[in-house]
């Protein structure tokens, strides 16, 4: 059950742990129109064979640079956005693989392009998937602002295609998103002459975890996220969207339970009204 529905981005009840909690209350914050069906989708983010990790749909994009100067890992702060196609496997039974991969390059493209603009980094691209973060080494912001802001284009921009494969391939997709801020270690991970930065820690594992808990549409976010979009003031000059509190989470494989907010899929937010 929802602690609060509200109609306005105002948090209550907002904590980094599961006592002792305060109110605050956050200035609007742009969430963007989600019009693509909601699938629920509960598998992990790694479900089963796909297809090779790829950085066509990125292209020529420019990404804010990282100036790699550190020694095998270098913890720092970020806002950590991970993103998954819901409906994947079933457009993935009914097409060739052939004619998936392109598919997955304009899925890929449409973040790829958010995140630039909103000043993030693509840290990540495999299957269905994608790790992005914000405020990466910048000590002024958190990032949190950035990532909501850019999980609400996403899914903005995502759903005209959504419904043009629906009516193309008779299938039902959208995107799910989990955000979570805290420490991540960057480093640089792979074969040796095929090296990457990306990266590591709880942080990234919970914004991993609040993704595959996410419905088509939808974005969950953790009470730090939570925390920082009060501390960081007012948003767009937009008109604001409704947050909810969920029930603490249980994360697979994690020891503490977690505090989850919302940026509701359509079909959540019927059913919380519903059952007022």
């Amino acid at each position: 059950m929802a602690a609060s529905i509200v109609d306005t981005p105002v948090f209550n009840s907002v904590s980094g742990g599961r006592s002792g909690r305060v109110s605050h209350q956050a200035g609007p914050v742009r969430t963007g129109d989600q019009n693509v069906d909601q699938p629920v989708d509960h598998a992990p983010i790694a479900r089963g064979p796909r297809i090779a990790m790829t950085d066509v749909a990125a292209g020529a994009l420019p990404t804010p640079a990282l100036d790699a100067t550190f020694i095998a890992a270098e913890t720092t702060h970020a806002a950590v956005l991970f993103a998954d196609m819901r409906g994947y496997t079933g457009l993935a039974e009914r097409l060739p693989c052939a004619r998936v991969v392109p598919l997955l390059n304009q899925f890929y493209a449409i973040l790829a392009r958010v995140t630039v603009t909103f000043s993030g980094r693509v840290f990540h691209m495999a299957g269905d998937g994608m790790m992005a973060g914000f405020g990466v080494r910048d000590p002024t912001r958190s990032g949190a602002r950035a990532a909501l802001a850019a999980s609400n284009e996403m899914l903005q921009r995502f759903a005209p295609v959504a419904t043009r494969w629906r009516a193309e391939f008779a299938v039902v997709t959208g995107v799910g998103i989990g955000l979570h801020l805290g420490e991540v270690a960057l480093g640089l991970l792979g074969p040796p002459g095929n090296q990457a930065i990306t990266m590591i820690g709880d942080t990234a594992n919970v914004a991993a975890r609040l993704c595959s808990r996410a419905r088509a549409g939808e974005v969950l976010f953790s009470g730090a996220v939570a925390a920082a979009l009060v501390a960081e003031g007012d948003g767009p000059d937009k008109e604001p969207k409704p947050f909810i509190q969920l029930s603490e989470f249980e994360l697979c494989g994690r020891s503490q339970l977690l505090d989850v907010w919302s940026v509701p899929a359509p079909g959540r937010l019927a059913h919380l009204i519903a059952s007022k």
